[in-house]
């Protein structure tokens, strides 16, 4: 008789129900993984992208236990704390030989099974590739951290960031806090948060920025201009996948400047952009979507240093019958950084 597990599906925005599907069956190259914390990602909690992934049991930040290895596996073995990686690349293609990983067609087709929420999961063959051991003493919840700040990881190497920058990062919430983090580990001279919120810009003071300012109450382009002398901003962070705060996030630039989109817009949606600033003031627009594999080895690395850890930013936990109210504990931005599916 085939084992049942419980999995959370999304259906819609607001509709998220438990469920019971069959445990995945474990070929030779495969591991089945018991999952321990399971996190809810920013984008899980965007509408566009829910509408995409209706039906499916979403998830892709996992930690947990192998609970069977096949026959064919070397490197892990039944009872390893592990991650996997939902995604994993190639090597062999010309994006993996650049290092641009996420535009692999293996990474984009690959992915863990059925998803992270869930009580068990499948790694594939390919996903071994990002399968990473969690250290010893290394808890499930910080191991459930590795995916999204694998993805701080790679937008803060792509930001070139320099010891004398001045960096804005619009957007304080999981991400935007783990930017900061990260930003003032590298040692830049000035971080200057942004957000909605005043408690996460409270929380961005205590994790090491250097001023905030809420849009809600000030101009975000005037303070920003009195806080720097009017030289503005050297690496700009934009947190939302809003096309207008992406267009605010270039009107913070200063020259020689630096812009980050670390997500998406809605599809379909046309950003407006002036050549001739961006030319005369070479001011570069970047994009930094998802992670590879040399980031999340990275992340695991700042993890087990303590520069991002659960303490310091899970906020709220829910077991897997409550994984609704996690989803809109997430949806509602406010007094939440990342949420988490604790498991037994």
């Amino acid at each position: 008789m085939t084992a049942l597990m419980k999995v959370a599906r999304v259906y819609d925005f607001d509709d998220v129900r438990i469920e019971h599907m069959p445990r995945p069956a474990v070929g030779p190259r495969e591991l089945l993984v018991q999952v321990k914390a399971s996190g809810i990602c920013s984008g899980d909690v965007t509408p566009w992208y829910i509408k995409r992934k209706a039906g499916k049991v979403l998830g892709h930040e996992p930690a947990g236990v192998v609970a069977e290895a096949g026959a064919e596996v070397t490197g892990f073995r039944v009872g390893d704390p592990v991650f996997a990686h939902h995604h994993a690349p190639c090597f062999a293609c010309k994006f993996c030989e650049k290092g641009e990983y996420v535009q692999c067609a293996t990474w984009k087709a690959s992915h863990i099974v059925p998803g992270a929420v869930a009580e068990y999961f499948l790694v594939p063959e390919v996903n071994l590739r990002d399968t990473l051991r969690l250290p010893e003493g290394m808890s499930f919840e910080d191991g459930a951290l590795v995916e999204p700040a694998a993805c701080s990881v790679k937008a803060i190497r792509k930001a070139r960031l320099h010891p004398r920058d001045t960096v804005l990062i619009i957007g304080l919430g999981i991400m935007g806090q783990m930017n900061v983090l990260l930003a003032r580990q590298a040692g830049v001279e000035r971080i200057i948060g942004a957000d909605l919120v005043d408690w996460r810009c409270a929380k961005a003071l205590e994790f090491g920025a250097d001023a905030v300012i809420n849009p809600a109450r000030e101009d975000l382009v005037e303070r920003l201009g009195e806080l720097t002398a009017g030289a503005m901003a050297d690496v700009v962070i934009v947190g939302p996948g809003s096309v207008p705060v992406m267009e605010l996030g270039i009107r913070c630039a200063g020259k020689g400047g630096t812009v980050v989109f670390f997500m998406g817009s809605s599809p379909g949606e046309r950003l407006a952009v002036e050549p001739f600033h961006l030319y005369f003031n070479e001011i570069d627009l970047v994009m930094s979507y998802s992670c590879g594999p040399d980031d999340t080895r990275a992340a695991l690395q700042c993890i087990a240093e303590g520069v991002l850890t659960a303490e310091k930013l899970v906020t709220h936990r829910y077991t897997l019958e409550d994984t609704g109210l996690g989803f809109r504990k997430m949806a509602e931005a406010q007094d939440v950084l990342k949420a988490q599916i604790i498991f037994p």
